[in-house]
């Protein structure tokens, strides 16, 4: 077997290889008390261009993230030297007819460097598209300011003209740049950009596992869905997206202005996505198509579609920089290979020997020292997500209706054999016998009468082995009004789930919460 052909198939992975790479990834990703940094940086120059003595605050000033920040995708630095960068988008209320691209950068200048005097910084700086702030040493970030306009309508009808269409024009912005021909004219042509809808494309290709992880993660902290923020989920996408960052980042550490971009690993990886569940399945497969979405014009030039603008190429670049062209093929080429090798390995000697060749000493010796609490954790919102995100877990087929009513799995009870006194557990809270019986118990504020059913899904190789990977409805259980009840056997080993769902008159008018089981 060829090593495309592996990639193709996905045969060939360890457990030890996978699980590694799990790890692997884990110490690749920026910490949670980064992106809470992040986050309040960002809103602070918000707060400061919207204050009531900004000379912005008549033009509504819009402040957002866009970049990696805003995909979950950025990789923490290779060292204390590196910074994090966060990208952001100063979006103003201005228009196009009335102020040139300079004019409106040198606004945005003005209190850039009001910021930076105010906080004690050193004096913002100017970039072909940006303005930034370095933060002191010692904080390993710096903030690029981008100033836009709104521009959505103007790109639908550029779109239009040309016959094309995106479902994710409207949120589209005119930019600066320097090198623009018209930077200084009072003209109607502006660059483009679309960070917004980029990033719906981009959860566009992966919402349905990553609602699913988000209340597997909610069912673990015991907390509501929307209490979870957005950037603690990781889907396999956006870990396999970090993984060829780094792996692209340690392959020309000595070549940095000619490496592959990140915009096109990124929207490749989105448009070669497939749903995988693991970030060793999605890594196999998204390194297998990616070539396939790279089309060639009538010029012989490589072409890599903006999903937000089918105008825009990720790769025109390759056009007068052949080099670049080259370095994406070779990265493939040479990622397809690195983390095959160590998808393969089983011994942790040489997991970590093959890690450390293509991804660097420091995150190869951290994932091989990796587990502990942090990668139990990891497990369990892994096995939840399993189950959240089994293929024969069935779709409620009642149409819904919102009467705001309620019904709760309050109560689970286990017995194992040779005792009578059950134990209380709570969602995913510990391993279960098998051999032992599980009740649940549900209550509800619908008024009686009503039916009730329950979903009971199950995963796992004994399972899948009996031919019961349940995933359906079922009526009934004790019924009395108010309380519901449903006895269960634990038969097969692996994590399984239960959920109450509440139908009166031909409607679903409430469901539980996922109840998560572990029989070991």
């Amino acid at each position: 077997m060829t090593l495309n052909e592996l990639f193709d198939s996905g045969d060939g992975m360890t457990p030890e290889g996978m699980e590694f790479l799990e790890r692997l990834v884990k110490e690749l990703d920026v910490p949670v008390s980064r992106y809470e940094e992040a986050e309040r940086r960002y809103q602070s120059v918000g707060d400061w261009l919207c204050r009531d003595d900004s000379t912005l605050k008549d033009l509504d000033p819009d402040v957002y993230v866009q970049g990696s920040f805003r995909l979950g995708t950025p990789i923490r630095p290779v060292n204390e030297h590196e910074d994090y960068d966060i990208d952001l988008v100063c979006e103003l209320s201005a228009g196009k007819s009335n102020l040139t691209q300079q004019q409106l950068k040198e606004l945005l200048g003005v209190e850039m460097k009001a910021y930076a005097k105010a906080h004690g910084m050193s004096e913002a700086g100017e970039s072909r598209r940006c303005w930034t702030l370095d933060y002191a040493d010692g904080a390993q970030f710096h903030l690029d300011a981008l100033p836009a306009i709104p521009d959505g309508g103007e790109k639908r009808r550029i779109l239009r003209e040309a016959q094309l269409d995106t479902p994710w024009a409207e949120t589209a912005i005119a930019i600066t740049d320097i090198d623009h021909p018209n930077y200084r004219n009072l003209h109607g042509e502006w660059p483009h950009s679309n960070p917004r809808g980029y990033t719906e494309w981009f959860r566009s290709r992966m919402r349905e596992n990553f609602e699913q992880m988000r209340e597997a993660v909610a069912i673990a902290m015991e907390a509501n869905v929307e209490d979870i923020p957005s950037y603690t989920i990781k889907t396999p996408l956006q870990q396999a997206v970090q993984v060829f960052k780094r792996h692209r980042d340690h392959m020309f550490a000595d070549d940095p202005e000619d490496k592959p971009i990140s915009v096109i690993l990124t929207t490749l990886a989105g448009l070669s996505y497939q749903g995988e569940r693991t970030v060793a399945e999605a890594v196999v497969g998204i390194l297998g198509r990616m070539e396939s979405h790279i089309t060639v014009d009538q010029h012989g030039n490589a072409v890599i579609a903006n999903p937000t603008d089918p105008q825009e190429n990720f790769a025109d670049r390759w056009v007068l920089a052949p080099k670049k062209r080259a370095n994406f093929y070779k990265w493939l080429q040479e990622a397809k290979r690195d983390l095959n090798s160590i998808l393969q390995e089983r011994t942790s000697h040489r997991l970590t020997e093959a890690a450390m060749e293509s991804f660097g000493e420091r995150g190869a010796r951290a994932a091989a020292a990796g587990g502990g609490v942090r990668g139990a954790m990891t497990k369990f919102l892994q096995r939840a997500a399993s189950v959240l995100n089994a293929p024969h877990k069935k779709a409620a087929h009642w149409p819904a209706k919102q009467a705001g009513h309620w019904v709760q799995i309050h109560k689970v009870t286990w017995t194992a054999r040779g005792f009578s006194r059950p134990q209380r557990i709570r969602s995913g809270d510990h391993s279960l016998m098998k051999g032992a019986s599980i009740l649940f118990e549900a209550s509800s504020n619908v008024d009686y009468p009503y039916d009730v059913h329950w979903q009971i899904t199950n995963t796992g190789k004994e399972a899948s082995d009996a031919n019961t990977l349940r995933g359906g409805f079922y009526p009934g259980g004790t019924l009395t009004r108010g309380h519901a009840k449903r006895a269960e056997p634990i038969g097969f080993t692996g994590t399984h789930s239960a959920q109450c769902f509440i139908v009166k008159d031909g409607h679903l008018v409430a469901k539980s919460d996922i109840f998560i089981v572990r029989v070991r």
